[in-house]
């Protein structure tokens, strides 16, 4: 049985030194093996440079885990652009609260994403609701003497 895996130059099939040449056959680690969905993204993010914009996502994505789940109730991202994010409080107290909060605020967003993703917080209340256009607009300066 020796000789059938010996090669016809006389050696063992692995040159004699008990190495594989060539192949993967037997048993432990193999670049072919399946890997985890998690380590193949991680890598295909870094070797293509998307870390901050994946970073930047994550404020989007997760808010509530970046934030917390109180501060995430009464608040939205609303855009982030060269490092500077704006936020839309439910309400102005929140607004006000928030605006108290900026520093722990940035500083949570840093440690959940990374740091220099955000730079600035721009925090406002919600939009009012806008009168200048509608169904029952009239053009022009409209009535000037109400109790005429």
């Amino acid at each position: 049985a020796a000789r059938a895996l010996r090669s016809p130059g006389g050696g063992d099939a692995a040159g004699g030194s008990g190495r594989r040449l060539r192949g993967y056959s037997g048993p432990g680690p193999d670049p072919r093996d399946p890997q985890p969905l998690g380590a193949v993204l991680n890598r295909l993010v870094k070797a293509r440079g998307w870390q901050q914009p994946a970073a930047e996502a994550t404020v989007f994505g997760a808010w509530e885990r970046v934030v917390g789940a109180e501060v995430a109730q009464h608040s939205r991202p609303v855009k982030l652009e060269n490092g500077e994010l704006t936020v839309e409080a439910r309400s102005t107290a929140w607004a006000t609260q928030l605006r108290l909060l900026a520093g722990s605020l940035l500083k949570q967003i840093a440690s959940e994403v990374g740091h220099n993703v955000v730079r600035k917080l721009h925090i406002h209340g919600p939009a009012a609701p806008s009168w200048g256009k509608g169904p029952r607009r009239v053009r022009g300066r409209g009535p000037r003497d109400t109790y005429g």
